[in-house]
């Protein structure tokens, strides 16, 4: 899966990952390899990406919205 995370300054992250966890309005949920077509809002709290390698990033966000479309998934944030 493709993972871009998206500020109004610049691009946080971008790359190949095996799994992202996100802070959604109503609750936390994660997206793995050939999810279901998702927009959702996400709330103040931790973006966790794990690469392909298994390395594990965190990312503390304010707010954001999410698109996962065909294993690309865009995170757009107001701020880290």
């Amino acid at each position: 899966m493709k993972l871009e995370i998206l500020s109004p300054d610049k691009k946080i992250y971008s790359g190949d990952i095996k799994l992202v966890k996100l802070p959604g309005t109503k609750g936390s949920f994660e997206v793995l390899n050939n999810h279901a077509p998702i927009i959702s809002t996400l709330e103040e709290g931790q973006i966790k990406v794990i690469d392909q390698n298994n390395d594990i990033k965190l990312f503390e966000i304010s707010e954001g919205v999410v698109e996962v479309l065909n294993n690309q998934i865009i995170v757009l944030i107001g701020s880290v």
